[in-house]
């Protein structure tokens, strides 16, 4: 099982340098990185990786937020690779869809990310 890592900052004046150590001492393989925002989902980087991705290969992330924002979204990534016969693995979370267990984890995980995004949303707004 090839590991393919993807790494995302929000824009060209951060840096991948800690995700791309962090995933090619997980074994990755490759190493995709992308500058685009978490609120985007028009990601040619990842477009263009997933597109690639074959049976049995694994999408390495360091945490899921650097994969998607939103439950949907990341639930039609995982979706998407799991049709080709690929997985997932987030190394910062307990998330690897080759298990029940991780699949699991993944959806309360996500219901959770973006729980807790919508409370700070709803915050922010009401200026508290």
């Amino acid at each position: 099982m090839p590991l393919i890592g993807y790494a995302r900052v929000s824009t060209e004046l951060q840096d991948t340098a800690a995700q791309r150590r962090a995933l090619a001492s997980a074994g990755c393989v490759e190493i995709h990185e992308e500058f685009a925002s978490g609120a985007a989902r028009a990601r040619p980087v990842l477009g263009k990786l997933i597109a690639r991705l074959g049976r049995g290969d694994v999408l390495v992330v360091v945490r899921i937020d650097r994969l998607a924002r939103s439950l949907s979204h990341l639930l039609d990534v995982i979706e998407t690779l799991e049709a080709k016969g690929a997985h997932f693995r987030s190394l910062g979370d307990p998330i690897d869809t080759t298990s029940p267990q991780g699949k699991f984890t993944l959806q309360i995980l996500g219901a959770t990310a973006e729980f807790e995004r919508a409370l700070i949303r709803e915050r922010t707004m009401a200026g508290l």
